[in-house]
């Protein structure tokens, strides 16, 4: 077994094989599993390429499914000198798609993985034909109350404290943002809190917890060129009892992509997780449809 691979990964939620990657920010962990055309899944915070298990273990068997960690997440490197910026992340995808030779793409997106996944699309718009969206955003948070608040707290020094010291993010907020929430499992928390064992490691979370705001003129920026992917096939899988991006971030994108299928679920904001064997059928059926056209 690579040295690289921590002894706490559960082998049996999660057996895939491991691998890395060479990227100028660091080594980025991903699976790549079955074969056919690629599935590229994008994770947000605080999970990782875990957080899709379920889902690649299904379509894999017809499809390429490949997941990645972001720098600073999941098995992949934790870098003190990497500023961990939405945008930053998106730059080591847009490196990582090259190095692979990735076409065709089907990209699955969620969280933070939304501005990231969406921007590195936008960027090479040709390199995708499909995107499937959880619950996400791409659009400025300058102007949310509720994103400004949250944002008063994590650049305050207890938000510092909670986030590198105690773990706050996988601990409370990951727990807090499922609906039906005796499905989190002591052992699927562990499998999300394990790869932040110290305060160097929870850096990742905290950059990011900061460009919920601090970003905000990038997603914006992001959301205005968003045109460049409306020819693309899109499906909608959203948890409709998701506290932190609720149905409203919902109804905009139905706004803004009207010719998107849509599922709408009774699940918290980890539709993976909550709701994993309708999330499956969604999928499948929208990559049938599509490939019957």
């Amino acid at each position: 077994m690579d040295a690289r691979i921590n002894d706490w990964v559960n082998r049996e939620l999660y057996p895939f094989e491991s691998k890395f990657i060479s990227l100028e920010s660091g080594e980025m962990h991903y699976i790549d599993e079955g074969d056919g055309p690629v599935i590229l899944f994008v994770h947000g915070t605080p999970t990782w390429s875990f957080l899709y298990r379920k889902i690649i273990g299904e379509l894999s068997k017809k499809y390429r499914c490949i997941a990645i960690d972001h720098m600073g997440f999941g098995l992949s490197d934790k870098l003190l000198n990497f500023e961990g910026r939405p945008q930053d992340h998106s730059i080591n995808l847009t490196e990582f798609i090259k190095k692979l030779g990735l076409n065709k793409i089907t990209l699955v997106v969620h969280d933070f993985g939304g501005p990231i996944g969406l921007s590195a699309a936008i960027r090479d718009a040709d390199k995708f034909n499909r995107i499937i969206l959880f619950n996400t955003w791409l659009w400025a948070t300058s102007g949310n109350p509720e994103a400004l608040k949250v944002d008063r707290i994590v650049n305050s020094f207890v938000g510092k404290l909670l986030y590198l010291n105690l773990n706050f993010s996988p601990k409370v907020l990951l727990k807090r943002a499922y609906y039906h929430k005796k499905l989190l499992t002591k052992t699927v928390h562990q499998q999300y809190i394990k790869p932040f064992s110290n305060k160097n490691s929870r850096r990742s979370l905290w950059n990011l917890a900061k460009s919920l705001v601090g970003s905000s003129d990038w997603y914006q920026h992001q959301w205005e060129q968003l045109d460049a992917l409306m020819q693309k096939k899109w499906l909608i899988v959203w948890g409709t009892k998701d506290e932190f991006i609720s149905t409203e971030y919902l109804d905009k994108w139905k706004d803004r992509i009207p010719q998107a299928m849509t599922t709408e679920l009774a699940c918290g904001h980890f539709v993976q997780e909550e709701m994993n064997a309708e999330v499956i059928r969604s999928i499948s059926t929208f990559l049938r449809a599509d490939h019957n056209n």
